[in-house]
């Protein structure tokens, strides 16, 4: 039975039910509900199949957007689950924290009407085809008898575990964590993506042969030479973990907290973790001030209004309309009580003991540069203080090599990122031939798929180098 061809215009978009503001900012868990499988189906439906797909072009790992909507509105949920892992390891997670309002749902051609709800439909499928049992099917999977060291257990490490025990090559994935995820467990607060998806997909992949080595760092813990020696190739997933500074007086203060830190600390907390090596951050009953416009950022606001913080302003040095995060977590901040005070540039934290508030100037957006992108100018006269307990820094995070890369004539570019091949059989194997790379530590700070996209590229690229 054919599609009625203005379903589009019917059925109107609709997204999943979200929490009211009032009572999720209580509480540390995921806001959105679920798609049942009529919604789902009916939302898939206005998808119009336009012959050229720009959701798919849009997307950082291809996903075949409209061929799986297609299966969801016919309800074949397990086929539209094969479908999705063909080219995302992690789809569930990225249902949940990609910025489709940026990606694929803001290149729908439906997007001034009602974009389809394409992030919503890609969490169902892997969410509710995994309640009802399915599993990749791996029967079909010949041991290689290769084996490789994956150095991090974030979306490049998992991503790469993925595709090689696809192609029966075994690895095995260390990480400095006690748990898996890298950033999507201990940097993303669990409000938008709870644990307990993460350590499903560690179970599916355990499942699928991977093995997991946790608190275990390479280059202290264990030699990397040691896993040069065990295995066949290594793949380096690390990351980006050292913050951005911003450059100006009282960074150094007490109450002024890098966002990763704080972010970490409330994790381990709501884990339950003990570690006197990961100190809490509270911010109950102060004033906080966020620096920063990205998902960290908003991250970050979102997080402190939980802890029951008196205030939470985000002063950004750009315009609304040129803020890197994504729209929707900006509305969810807005919605929970946090106030945005933009074109404000911080030119120094006040205070002598402690933080007693930041200095910002007032700027105006340039006309676009070269690389077409406004940048703020700074208006004289119009400095003032935002009175804080508490400073956040969410400038965002840069590649940090550990020394021992030079060691093993791992090459690094200016910017500290990892250089590797990008054409070729071998994509993404560094200036050692045995060892691979990808992630936020080759392209620098960016979203978990293209970590994911880089990760499965990578494991490409060591298959090939293996001979499978």
């Amino acid at each position: 039975m054919s599609k009625h061809p203005l379903q589009f215009l019917e059925i109107p978009r609709k997204d999943p039910a979200k929490e009211d503001a009032g009572e999720r900012i209580k509480h540390f868990d995921e806001i959105y509900e679920s798609y049942d499988g009529a919604s789902a189906a009916a939302q898939a439906g206005r998808c119009i199949a336009c012959g050229n797909p720009y959701c798919e072009w849009k997307c950082p790992v291809h996903n075949y957007i409209p061929n799986w909507l297609d299966l969801i509105e016919q309800g074949k949920l397990f086929e539209a689950a094969e479908l999705s892992h063909e080219t995302n390891s992690l789809p569930e997670i990225c249902g949940r924290v990609c910025p489709q309002d940026r990606l694929c749902e803001g290149a729908c051609t439906l997007d001034g009407i009602g974009a389809v709800t394409i992030g919503s439909i890609e969490k169902y499928i892997t969410d509710e085809a995994l309640k009802l049992g399915w599993r990749p099917d791996m029967s079909h999977v010949v041991d290689s008898g290769k084996t490789v060291g994956i150095v991090g257990a974030g979306p490049a490490g998992l991503a790469a575990a993925d595709v090689l025990a696809r192609q029966g090559i075994r690895s095995v994935v260390y990480d400095a964590y006690p748990d898996i995820g890298g950033l999507l467990t201990y940097g993303i607060p669990p409000f938008k993506l709870e644990k307990d998806i993460v350590n499903k997909r560690r179970e599916i992949l355990e499942g699928m042969g991977v093995k997991f080595v946790l608190n275990t760092r390479i280059g202290e813990d264990k030699p990397f030479k040691e896993l040069l020696e065990e295995f066949d190739a290594v793949f380096l997933g690390m990351g980006t973990y050292k913050y951005v500074r911003g450059g100006f007086p009282g960074e150094d203060l007490p109450g002024v907290h890098e966002a990763l830190p704080y972010l970490v600390s409330n994790v381990y907390r709501e884990l339950a973790y003990k570690d006197d090596s990961v100190p809490y951050i509270d911010f109950a009953g102060k004033n906080v001030v966020v620096l920063g416009g990205g998902d960290t950022g908003m991250d970050c606001n979102r997080t402190a209004i939980r802890q029951g913080a008196a205030s939470v302003r985000c002063a950004y040095r750009r315009d609304e309309e040129n803020m890197p995060g994504s729209r929707r977590e900006v509305a969810n901040s807005k919605e929970e009580g946090i106030e945005f005070l933009f074109n404000q540039q911080p030119l120094e934290i006040i205070g002598t003991d402690h933080v007693t508030g930041v200095k910002v100037i007032e700027t105006q957006m340039s006309e676009p540069g070269s690389d077409g992108r406004r940048r703020p100018e700074p208006i004289a006269g119009t400095e003032q203080v935002l009175p804080a307990d508490a400073v956040v820094i969410a400038f965002g995070f840069q590649p940090d090599p550990p020394a021992w890369f030079e060691d093993f004539s791992i090459e690094t570019l200016p910017s500290n990122r990892v250089l590797v091949a990008t054409l070729g059989d071998y994509v993404h194997q560094t200036s050692n031939p045995k060892v691979f790379a990808g992630g936020d530590m080759v392209r620098g700070s960016d979203l978990v798929v293209t970590a994911v996209f880089e990760g499965r590229e990578a494991a490409k690229g060591i298959a090939a180098y293996l001979g499978v």
